[in-house]
């Protein structure tokens, strides 16, 4: 097998998706001076990434009998790996990879609760049940209306404070709320890329909420999403005391709103549809990155 089939068939540049929200929380471990060392940042970010590419696996495995055969407008960002549907991996392979690497995330999680962090247990076992059934059937969270929320609080919130968690053995109030921006970001990723897959998600009855709401409402939808992370920044910083460098964070604005205003004239079967949703991921990374630098640089000063 190919490694270039297996990267895709992963979907592995999309973990930036969940390793920024953990690199955020370490970031501020070693502001607060929590950190407790690079074995816990290890399991953490392995962990992480078996459940994320297992949940990608496992969308695909699922999707391949569902709207993906029916979908004429897959893009880089959407409509699956198309591994299977290309012939280059079948159905079966691709269910046991995703559970592979479901099983690595749990073998780290199990780790990381051996070494003093029983908590993980929970937070990972919402980590493990969200890349599973938001694609699964007979639940599919993603069929129900229920995926955005879902992707929301598994890479935004609950993910920032299960990774401060696993990296310090303390809950903090101030790891979750950390975790909106990001949250809203990855919602917008998901939210964009379901555009191009409206028709054949309708068709295979994968009602979303793009398709309860339809293209305008959910532009004006991604609008907010696109925009509310910047407007979370003071507010982060009067609750929690964060330091003033935050707000580069903002360097990532100027992206955010070109995105908001391409979607305006572009129909998501238009090719030029691929370079907003290359921006809306571009935001995601930049402000992650951003936020990150800033926490590092704040504990570099002291």
């Amino acid at each position: 097998m190919r490694l270039g089939v297996l990267i895709r068939a992963a979907r592995l540049p999309f973990l930036t998706g969940s390793l920024m929200p953990v690199a955020l929380a370490g970031a501020l471990a070693v502001y607060e001076q929590t950190w407790e060392g690079f074995w816990y940042f290890f399991l953490t970010v392995l962990g992480v990434a078996g459940l994320h590419t297992g949940g990608n696996l496992i969308n695909d495995y699922y999707d391949s009998f569902g709207s993906d055969p029916l979908n004429q407008y897959a893009t880089p960002f959407s409509g699956g790996s198309r591994v299977i549907q290309n012939g280059e991996m079948s159905a079966v392979t691709v269910r046991n990879l995703a559970y592979a690497c479901l099983g690595l995330g749990v073998f780290c999680g199990l780790v990381l609760v051996s070494s003093g962090r029983p908590w993980v247990a929970l937070l990972g076992l919402f980590g493990l049940a969200a890349a599973y059934l938001y694609s699964a059937a007979p639940v599919q969270l993603m069929s129900k209306g229920l995926g955005e929320m879902t992707i929301f609080l598994a890479f935004g919130p609950i993910l920032t404070l299960g990774a401060y968690y696993a990296l310090t053995g303390s809950v903090s109030a101030a790891a979750f709320y950390l975790g909106l921006p990001l949250a809203f970001l990855i919602t917008a990723i998901l939210w964009i890329n379901e555009f191009p897959d409206l028709e054949a998600d309708r068709a295979a009855a994968k009602e979303h909420l793009v398709v309860r709401l339809g293209l305008d409402r959910a532009r004006l939808v991604y609008a907010g999403l696109m925009l509310a992370p910047f407007l979370c920044l003071p507010f982060l910083r009067q609750l929690f005391h964060f330091p003033g460098h935050l707000f580069a964070g903002l360097v990532a604005l100027p992206l955010a709103v070109n995105a908001i205003r391409q979607i305006r004239g572009t129909d998501p079967t238009d090719e030029a549809f691929v370079a907003i949703q290359a921006l809306t991921i571009q935001t995601h990374f930049l402000l992650g990155l951003a936020l990150t630098l800033a926490f590092l640089y704040a504990a570099w000063l002291g």
